[in-house]
């Protein structure tokens, strides 16, 4: 655990949830209010496309994303509450069964979309459970509304500081990041605590500082070097096997004292041999 809060400032940089407004198309972010059954909840879409509006049909257990890109190659991902829709995903894309990638725990279903085509698109996802852990209810202006657990949102989303300072989504460097919380955190329970706790610090600062990125072109190059050397040390852990907590801690350990010596070791050892001197 204190290896993990000591890696904390060092992550804070790049790793980035699916939450926060952003107003240019590296990074859009929409999130909507879900009402069926006397319940609420929010579903959330992080892309470099506009989402439009979003449909639920409770009988067909769906939800329909309206989609309008102005890019050829366009990627996004979706969280989805599993007490509103779970199971088994099936996914159409303009009508035609798509595969994207789905990663899932018991709060959430992380859907990373990936898809080529500009203009309108339609997106629809069905489940097979719906309101799992809830009694669904009649809707009356008497009744006492129940609200999904707040934090069932916070898991994942974008990399919006490096999406900012790397100019896309698409990028190799953002990719990288993608893949370690995709592919190695979000697969272990103690992963994605660390993911859940992080994202409820990341937000109260990583908007402001993407939005200066763009704001400020020597700001955005200062970004971009600094984090260049953390993006590809921690992409190290996309090439290894993390099954068990006890792997995580060891590994990201390395990776840490690794990142301590380029930030902080090797300039206080140039430092002090420059005034030994």
């Amino acid at each position: 655990m204190k290896s993990f809060l000591l890696l904390l400032p060092l992550l804070l940089l790049v790793f980035t949830p699916a939450y926060g407004s952003l107003s240019d198309a590296t990074g859009l972010v929409n999130r909507f209010d879900i009402e069926t059954s006397g319940h609420f909840f929010e579903v959330s879409v992080t892309a470099n496309f506009d989402v439009s509006e979003v449909e639920f049909d409770k009988d067909q257990k769906q939800l329909t994303f309206h989609l309008i890109s102005g890019l050829e190659n366009n990627l996004g991902e979706l969280i989805i509450p599993q007490n509103l829709l779970s199971g088994n995903f099936t996914f159409f894309l303009n009508n035609q069964e798509h595969y994207p990638k789905v990663n899932t725990n018991e709060k959430i279903a992380f859907i990373t979309l990936n898809f080529t085509g500009s203009g309108n698109n339609k997106l629809e996802v069905i489940g097979t459970n719906y309101l799992e852990g809830f009694n669904e209810s009649i809707e009356s202006n008497g009744m006492e509304v129940t609200f999904s657990e707040e934090d069932s949102n916070k898991n994942g989303g974008g990399c919006l500081i490096a999406t900012a300072a790397f100019d896309s989504e698409l990028s190799t460097q953002v990719q990288h990041l993608r893949e370690l919380r995709d592919n190695k955190l979000l697969q272990s329970k103690l992963g994605s605590d660390f993911i859940l706790f992080f994202n409820n610090v990341y937000y109260s600062f990583s908007p402001q500082i993407a939005d200066l990125e763009r704001e400020n072109q020597f700001f955005k190059n200062v970004v971009k070097v600094s984090i260049t050397p953390l993006i590809y040390s921690l992409s190290l852990l996309n090439y290894v096997d993390l099954q068990s907590d006890l792997e995580i801690i060891g590994y990201v350990s390395s990776i840490l004292l690794l990142n301590l010596g380029m930030y902080f070791g090797i300039p206080a050892i140039t430092i002090w041999r420059i005034n030994k001197r």
